[in-house]
């Protein structure tokens, strides 16, 4: 988000896409222009990836029902194990076999990728809050270098460095190494490159080396979702060679690519973009942006009405643009400040449909917001670190630099929109939804300093098992209830993978989260200790399973599908009241972990439930939580604070304070 196997994070594909040639270098091939240029061609595993496997049924239906049990009580789990062993002799087992049918003729991408995009795609709620995540930078460490005319020049020019390395191919492969003293070598990587595509993932396999799926990447620039009818379309245009540009909700775009495709000098960029950071007129009557955050097939028709009033042309400049780029006038204060600028802000100074906003604020601070529907975290967190690292290792320019004596007047082009009276209206009616909206999402944030990884894998526990437990005991203790939670993982081992969810609310977590928050005198430390080493051991299984393709949540979601597309009735497990439930994440979490991120953050999936952001530091854990009027963000994690104390006095040997 988001990184081991898993990547913990969150939904995109050529200039790279699988099987796409990679593009000679241009002429501007010197330094500057390539981030990086890797001996190992940036898509040379995607052919010989392994495919997504499609789980045995009977492996799906046991583990649904071991989700299942700490959320039910017996009369309930009986019928849903009734339900269960019906469908798996009956029309579950038909749906299976047609499944695993379909999924070997279709042998170039993975049996869950379709019905994914579909999911995103066809949904119809606001993509903002309900679906798009925010991460934000670390500071940059030179402190001179935050000044937002400065950072945002390096990090503009850092971002099309990569879009130009990961065209030429020249990006590094992304791999996950178990053992990089044999693996992350130049001997190793001279070697594969000699390997054909069809056969590389094999060489690398034998040096306990995973190549992740990189189909997603390509969308990370000039991609647009677009709102239409019943169901969004993903555009992508990479002959486009400009820049958007928001600012106090008022659109500008200028090129970033010459003719030959070479980055423009650093300092005209950074002429251009004090040309719009000196622009002092009002901000718009009418912010069109507001449009973005509406349901879908609302903004389809009012997007409808925007090219027929002759905004056609303006409307491409934006959807093709490299990326997104948002300066905002103000700073950022605190930490929850910070998110919810990031993960929404006034809804003036975002295109919340572009691929990807990198947004920076008046003090230098600076987010990633990105779309869902075009891609997981893995492309996102990759362009982000690969960003950070590049623009405070090798910036373009310095605080000292002086911009180019260019006419910004005439390279930037500020873009109108001929707005009629209907989209006015629908403009002010985005506004008052939007507004009405932020106004029930509370954001709060904890930092638990008495330690982190470091610590918990000296008790031999899982890092991120106990902090799961930890989101347990604190909805127990604030709400007397076990409920549906997700966690999410990656499957980016596997050709077009994309995600599968951990669930971790099990008999193990309930039972030692009923010990710790309802009877805590009752057990001794070493009880405490030896249910905390049970639930860990079952969320690492989890863990290993959910990333090798073999959770539930998928199969199940691509067997529903099929019913769907083959104009079957429902089968009576989708209908059974626990199938909904299981599918209303009260708890919503999300990991990621990376030096380039400060925090991260998403909103509650489910009107009545949290959002939560999280990372197990070496010596610190971070927790970042949003909830909707009716839960109590603040309230919640108090009680996390408190869980993560109990169960640090646990592995250390003191009694539980009530």
């Amino acid at each position: 988000m988001v990184a081991r196997l898993l990547l913990r994070v969150r939904p995109r594909g050529p200039a790279v896409g699988p099987g796409a040639p990679c593009r000679p270098l241009s002429a501007g091939s010197g330094p500057g222009q390539y981030l990086q240029r890797s001996i190992v061609p940036t898509m040379h595993y995607q052919d010989s990836l392994p495919r997504l496997p499609v789980p045995k049924l009977k492996d799906t239906i046991r583990r649904y029902l071991s989700a299942q049990k700490p959320l039910l009580d017996d009369g309930q789990f009986r019928k849903t194990e009734e339900l269960c062993k019906s469908f798996e002799s009956g029309i579950g087992k038909e749906l299976h076999t047609q499944l695993v049918a379909q999924d070997k003729q279709n042998k170039h991408t993975s049996y869950i990728s379709g019905p994914w995009f579909d999911m995103y795609l066809t949904a119809r709620d606001p993509i903002v809050l309900n679906f798009n995540p925010f991460m934000a930078f670390n500071p940059d460490p030179k402190s001179e270098y935050n000044d937002q005319l400065t950072r945002a020049t390096n990090m503009t020019v850092s971002a099309i460095r990569f879009l130009k390395t990961l065209r030429a191919g020249l990006l590094e492969p992304e791999v996950f190494h178990l053992n990089p003293a044999k693996s992350d070598t130049d001997i190793f990587k001279k070697l594969i490159r000699l390997v054909p595509s069809s056969l590389s993932w094999y060489g690398a396999y034998l040096v306990n080396a995973y190549p992740l799926d990189m189909s997603q990447y390509f969308r990370l620039f000039n991609s647009t979702r677009l709102p239409r009818p019943s169901r969004d379309e993903l555009f992508t245009d990479d002959k486009a060679r400009h820049l958007l540009v928001l600012r106090k909700g008022h659109f500008y775009v200028f090129d970033v690519l010459d003719h030959d495709g070479n980055i423009m000098s650093a300092s005209e960029i950074q002429a251009h973009l004090k040309y719009i950071l000196s622009d002092n007129g009002p901000a718009p009557e009418f912010p069109l942006a507001y449009l973005t955050s509406e349901n879908r097939d609302t903004w389809a028709e009012l997007r409808q009405k925007l090219v027929s009033s002759g905004n056609e042309e303006t409307l491409r400049k934006v959807d093709s643009a490299v990326f997104c780029l948002c300066l905002d006038d103000f700073p950022i204060k605190d930490l929850v400040h910070l998110s919810h600028t990031m993960l929404h802000s006034d809804g003036t100074n975002r295109w919340f449909d572009k691929s990807f906003n990198l947004i920076i604020a008046k003090d230098g601070t600076a987010a990633v917001h990105f779309e869902h529907a075009w891609g997981d975290g893995v492309a996102v967190l990759r362009f982000f670190n690969e960003v950070f690292k590049d623009s405070t290792q090798t910036p373009a320019i310095t605080p000292q630099s002086q911009p180019a004596s260019t006419d910004s007047s005439a390279a930037v082009q500020k873009l109108n929109f001929k707005l009629n009276d209907a989209l006015k209206t629908g403009i002010r009616a985005a506004k008052e939804k939007f507004d009405a909206t932020m106004k029930t999402l509370t954001i709060d944030c904890i930092q638990f300093q008495r330690g982190g990884k470091e610590f918990l894998k000296k008790q031999k526990l899982s890092p991120d098992s106990v902090a799961q437990l930890a989101f347990q005991m604190a909805f127990l203790r604030q709400y007397g209830q076990t409920v549906a939670t997700y966690e999410s993982c990656s499957t980016a081992a596997f050709k077009h993978g994309r995600t599968e969810t951990i669930r971790p609310a099990s008999i193990f977590t309930k039972r030692c989260s009923e010990a710790f928050v309802r009877e805590p005198s009752k057990h001794s430390a070493g009880e405490l200790q030896q249910m905390m080493a049970e639930c860990s051991r079952y969320h690492g299984q989890l863990t290993k399973e959910a990333a090798m393709g073999q959770g539930f949540d998928r199969h199940l979601f691509a067997l529903r599908y099929l019913a769907a597309a083959k104009g079957i009735v429902l089968p009576e497990l989708y209908l059974d009241p626990a199938y909904a439930q299981i599918n209303h994440n009260i708890l919503s979490t999300s990991t990621l972990a990376s030096p380039a991120v400060n925090i991260g953050g998403f909103a509650p999936v489910v009107p009545d439930g949290f959002g939560i952001g999280y990372a197990v530091h070496d010596n610190w854990i971070g927790c970042n939580v949003s909830s909707y009027k009716g839960r109590n963000a603040r309230e919640f994690l108090q009680c996390v604070q408190k869980a993560l104390e109990d169960m640090f006095d646990a592995m250390e040997g003191k009694s539980i304070k009530t």
